[in-house]
């Protein structure tokens, strides 16, 4: 009878203890799933660009004619901007898929600009969910509040974009004035935000942004207007050419939209309507490159 007693309770416990291990076992592989899962994207937006041929669109002030605001119905009146690029002599920055801009608008204060932090995925063969799992992985998901994702869907290339803008302020400017190179690193190093500021290492951010130089100014103006129910923009960049001998223009059209069904259907329509203009040109102008092989 005892030896029964004894048996059973041997049992009993053996019984307990695979149950304690087997609930261990599942639990672990509850939480390390959860743990290895993958992050959630983020949502982008689009930003559709098509770019127009400068000696059709033009006139001799480099304005945008009459005949391409009427058809856009824009006014004659336009905004303009100025930017500049930070980065080291051998682009530390932008080779690492950074770039940091500093932009004065037309309708800012006298003291007011604006700092864009902004990193960029390439975009292969299309595969726009491809690029936000990679942006993911490196924090740029669906969590994040800082910066703002946006698909630049252009004529043959597209490019994911997470940018994170400031507004800062900084006296003894007027007008169009745009800060001196001192005074754009200065706030830039102030207002880094984490990712840009240790991306890869502590301070790697900061460190390149106290041994860069400022690319620019550059001068743009920007009309908007509307098509098929959208908000269009057309900005026309003057850029030094590659001869350093005069200016490139690079006339520019766009419009945002949150679908991406839109912005596949709606460039489509936007290249058909330009070319029936006699205005499109069959490129992607890399605005940003250009400025920084040029200045």
């Amino acid at each position: 009878m005892v030896h029964d007693k004894r048996l059973r309770s041997t049992k009993f416990l053996r019984a307990i203890t695979a149950c304690a291990v087997l609930f261990t076992a599942l639990n672990f592989s509850v939480n390390s799933g959860a743990a290895n899962a993958s992050p959630q994207p983020a949502v982008p937006d689009y930003e559709v660009k098509l770019f127009l041929d400068p000696n059709d669109v033009l006139d001799s002030d480099h304005n945008l004619t009459s005949s391409v605001r009427s058809y856009f119905g824009m006014p004659s009146t336009k905004t303009k901007m100025s930017v500049e690029y930070l980065d080291t002599a051998d682009l530390d920055i932008d080779d690492e898929g950074w770039n940091v801009r500093a932009r004065k608008m037309e309708d800012f204060d006298d003291d007011e600009f604006e700092l864009t932090y902004k990193k960029r995925y390439p975009i292969t063969g299309g595969d726009i969910d491809a690029a936000l799992a990679t942006a993911a992985l490196d924090g740029f998901d669906a969590d994040e509040d800082d910066y703002e994702a946006q698909v630049d869907w252009g004529y043959s290339k597209q490019t994911l974009s997470f940018s994170n803008k400031k507004t800062v302020h900084h006296g003894g400017y007027d007008g169009m004035e745009l800060l001196s190179e001192v005074d754009a690193i200065e706030e830039a190093v102030d207002h880094a935000p984490g990712k840009f500021e240790d991306w890869g290492s502590a301070n790697w951010g900061t460190d390149l942004l106290n041994d860069s130089k400022a690319y620019g100014p550059v001068d743009a103006k920007r009309w908007i207007g509307t098509w098929q129910n959208k908000t269009i923009y057309i900005e026309v960049w003057k850029i030094i050419n590659e001869s350093g001998s005069g200016y490139d223009y690079v006339v520019e059209a766009s419009f945002k939209t949150s679908s991406r069904t839109d912005a596949s259907a709606g460039i489509a329509q936007l290249e058909t309507a330009l070319t029936q203009q006699g205005w499109f040109l069959p490129t992607d102008e890399l605005k940003t490159q250009m400025i920084l092989d040029r200045y």
